[in-house]
């Protein structure tokens, strides 16, 4: 799964690493828009193929952040 940014700002934590083994809802990262800092999770298990990017990168609105692989079986 992609995740992507619903929002433009700027990354200001990254809470996980490529290899990384997640479940649903688990944080991914922290994306402060507008003063506001919004905690981007999981939409599901798996395990982190690739993050994106990096803390005080800004990114747009629709911008990849990380790529999330199923879970192995």
């Amino acid at each position: 799964a992609q995740i992507k940014s619903v929002m433009p700002g700027v990354v200001k934590e990254l809470r996980v690493e490529a290899g990384q083994h997640v479940k649903g809802s688990d944080p991914l990262l922290i994306l402060e828009a507008m003063k506001m800092e919004n905690e981007i999770r999981a939409p599901h298990e798996g395990v982190v193929e690739t993050v994106h990017v990096e803390p005080g990168q800004p990114v747009e609105k629709g911008a990849l952040l990380v790529t999330l692989a199923a879970p192995e079986a």
